[in-house]
């Protein structure tokens, strides 16, 4: 487990996978796995219990974790493309 070169509340690109290009802000990071939420991306669908709120239950959509090695900071990113 090593430091991540992102933080959280960063803009960060996606360089590999599904999301390959697509920008968003980290929301989480998850240093024991090594991983980070970024907002808007890896949406994955979950199954919520009935509850009082919801007697039907739900499916809800959120935020799945991308592996820090697939993001790269937008500031590094532009600056990489301008050369």
């Amino acid at each position: 487990m090593a430091t991540a070169h992102i933080k959280k509340g960063e803009e960060v690109v996606v360089l590999t996978g599904k999301e390959k290009g697509k920008r968003g802000k980290v929301l989480q990071l998850l240093p024991a796995k090594d991983r980070a939420i970024v907002e808007g991306l890896m949406m994955i669908k979950r199954h919520e219990k009935k509850s009082e709120e919801k007697p039907e239950g739900a499916i809800v959509e959120r935020e799945g974790s991308i592996h820090v090695s697939n993001l790269m900071s937008v500031d590094k990113f532009d600056a990489r493309r301008a050369k």
